[in-house]
This record gives C-alpha cells, sequence and structure tokens, in this order.
C-alpha cells in the first residue's frame, strides 16, 4: 500500500473544505494512473494538520479492503498512534461504500466531507445512513457536494473510457 503522504505534501497548508477536496481528487488521479478506480481521501487532525491520505488501491495491493479511505484512515491511525481519531475530518471524493462508512464509525471520525454521491454503493446518505444511524453509539457529521461536479466527473469519465475499450466493434 502507498504510504507516501499525499504524494509529497508533509502538512495541510489550506483551511477550506475545496481546498482539501482539491487534494482529494489530486491523489483520485493518481489511482486512476494505475488503473485503479479513482477515489482519493485526506484526514486532517482536529488542528487541520494532514495526519493521513489515501486512493483506491485494491487491484495494486491484492486487497479489498484497500479502498482510499481505508487507506487513509490506517496511516492516520498510525500517525496518532491510536485507531481511534476524535476530531478528525475526513475528504474523500465520492459517498464512502458500508465497509468505510462503519470504519469511520469505529475509528469515531468526526466529520466526513465528501463530493458526488455514490447512487450505487453510497451508505452515509444515499443508502443505510450508517454515520447517523441512530442504532450505532457514534454520529458522524456530514457535509456531501463540496466539489460535486468535480468528483462526479471523475468517476463518469473513468468508467466511460472503461466502457468503451470493452465495447464489442462491430
Amino acid at each position: 500500500m502507498q504510504q507516501n503522504l499525499a504524494l509529497g505534501y508533509t502538512f495541510c497548508v489550506s483551511t477550506t473544505d475545496e481546498d482539501r477536496m482539491f487534494m482529494a481528487i489530486h491523489l483520485a488521479r493518481e489511482a486512476e494512473k494505475r488503473g485503479e478506480v479513482p477515489v482519493g481521501a485526506v484526514i486532517v487532525d482536529p488542528d487541520g494538520k494532514l495526519i493521513g491520505t489515501g486512493y483506491n488501491e485494491p487491484i495494486g495491493a491484492t486487497d479489498p479492503t484497500a479502498h482510499a479511505e481505508i487507506v487513509a484512515l490506517r496511516i492516520a491511525a498510525t500517525r496518532m498512534n491510536n485507531y481511534r481519531l476524535p476530531g478528525c475530518t475526513i475528504y474523500t471524493t465520492i459517498e464512502p461504500c458500508a465497509m468505510c462508512a462503519g470504519a469511520l464509525v469505529n475509528a469515531r471520525i468526526a466529520r466526513l466531507v465528501y463530493g458526488a454521491r455514490d447512487e450505487r454503493f453510497g451508505a452515509v446518505e444515499t443508502h443505510f445512513r450508517i454515520c447517523d444511524n441512530p442504532d450505532l453509539n457514534h454520529k458522524i457529521e456530514v457535509t456531501g457536494g463540496v466539489l460535486e461536479e468535480n468528483c462526479r466527473r471523475l468517476m463518469q469519465d473513468f468508467f466511460r473510457k472503461k466502457r468503451e475499450i470493452w465495447r464489442p466493434r462491430t
């Protein structure tokens, strides 16, 4: 798994959700270059310092759990020497799936900011509502739609290109 923090970023100098989402988009593009679904994630601590980054790499890592959010959580937890990340915020380009949303709750992430909804697998607002489910013991503040068009286009372009490659020629 990739261990380089934000591909050269060593700390977070930006303060806005949009700036941090641009970092996640940059990471998503790195995943795409490697043939992975383009999803990127960035985690900042309560002071706004960058503590974890990740991009999708289940193919390259031969690991079905190597989603961008999980990779970023692993790095952040190691850096903080704690599997719990209270007060931290995660920025991710797409609405997290059930596995990732569950991991965010278990890590006690305080805030989730995501770009585009995921109509098929999104488990935060589209399906399941894992991050604010009243049956769970931790709730996450959720902000969706940050740089939504940029994030949606990244995914749509990736899958359009994939379909073109596999479309039978007549």
